[in-house]
């Protein structure tokens, strides 16, 4: 395993254990070379599939860009980065179940916006007006009145 921090290939393994939900193994390195210590995970690996966009072009599927993303809709936002996690795993293992080779951008877009959608109000609003491409206030208006609709059903 490659040091993030001195980039030497070679370290050496202190801890391991899995984590909650048993599906990962979270290992703590430490770097043969500068002495830092750094955290990996190791996960099973899925079987792969390909994302098919709006435009119809295809892409290999990748759990960083739906993390990225959700990081992005929750910035200065009372969300912690593990939850966020947990979600992109609940995402990826819902699409593993499909056992589909190809998926759309906007079925996984829509697993999405249904998790933000739990965690926090304000990350979907963001979200959702990215994704579904909000082109004026009205929109905003719409969505988030659906939101107070949904809220209100709830109660």
């Amino acid at each position: 395993m490659r040091c993030p921090f001195c980039s030497f290939h070679d370290s050496k393994v202190i801890d391991s254990r899995p984590t909650e939900d048993n599906g990962t193994i979270r290992r703590r390195r430490s770097c043969l070379e500068c002495g830092k210590r750094f955290t990996t995970y190791e996960r099973y690996e899925d079987q792969t599939f390909v994302v098919i966009k709006k435009d119809q072009t295809r892409e290999a599927f990748s759990r960083n860009k739906i993390l990225n993303g959700m990081i992005r809709s929750c910035e200065k936002r009372p969300v912690s980065i593990s939850l966020l996690e947990k979600s992109v795993d609940d995402i990826e293992i819902e699409l593993n179940h499909l056992n589909q080779k190809e998926v759309t951008s906007a079925y996984i877009g829509d697993l999405v916006m249904q998790k933000l959608k739990d965690i926090d109000k304000v990350a979907y609003v963001r979200f959702a007006s990215v994704y579904r491409e909000f082109e004026d206030v009205e929109t905003f208006y719409d969505e988030i009145e659906n939101l107070r609709y949904e809220n209100l059903k709830d109660e």
